[in-house]
C-alpha cells in the first residue's frame, strides 16, 4: 500500500472518534458528500452502508478490517479501498492513510484530508463547518 500520514498533536481517540463518525466524513473527505452506515451502526468488521461522492454517485461500501482505536478499512463498491490507521505518539498521533498501488493517484486526496482532521481535533473545522451550516439555512 501507499501511504500519506500526519503527525499531530491531537490524542488518538480524538483522532479515532473523528474518522469512525461518518457525520463527520464530509467535513474532511474531500470526495464525500454523504456517508450513512446501514441501521446507523457504529463501524466494525463487516459494517456496511453507503458513500455519496460530491459529483452525486452513492457507492455501498463495506468495512474489511476493523481494530477498535487504532484501524479500519474498506471496501467501496466492492473494489480494496483506503485503510486509516492510528498510532500514538509521544505528544499526540500519526494518522496513516494507505492506498493501493493501482490507486497511486488517489494519494494527493488522501494528503488534503489529513491537516482537515488535524484541524477538526483542534476545534478548528468542526467551528467552521457549525458556521458553515448556520450560514447556509
Amino acid at each position: 500500500m501507499l501511504t500519506a500520514e500526519l503527525r499531530m498533536a491531537a490524542t488518538p481517540s480524538t483522532v479515532w472518534s473523528i474518522i469512525t463518525d461518518t457525520t463527520m466524513w464530509p467535513q474532511w473527505g474531500p470526495t464525500v458528500s454523504v456517508a450513512q452506515v446501514d441501521g446507523d451502526a457504529p463501524l466494525a468488521a463487516g459494517v456496511q452502508g453507503t458513500v455519496t461522492t460530491t459529483v452525486g454517485v452513492r457507492l455501498p461500501f463495506e468495512i474489511t478490517e476493523f481494530v477498535d482505536g487504532r484501524v479500519w478499512a474498506w471496501t467501496v463498491a466492492g473494489v480494496p479501498a483506503t485503510r486509516h490507521e492510528v498510532r500514538p505518539v509521544r505528544g499526540g498521533t500519526v494518522l496513516s492513510f494507505g492506498a493501493p498501488m493501482w490507486a497511486a493517484g488517489y494519494l494527493p486526496v488522501l494528503a488534503l484530508a489529513l491537516p482537515r482532521i488535524e484541524q477538526i481535533a483542534r476545534g478548528d473545522g468542526r467551528s467552521r463547518a457549525a458556521r458553515n451550516r448556520i450560514g447556509r439555512r
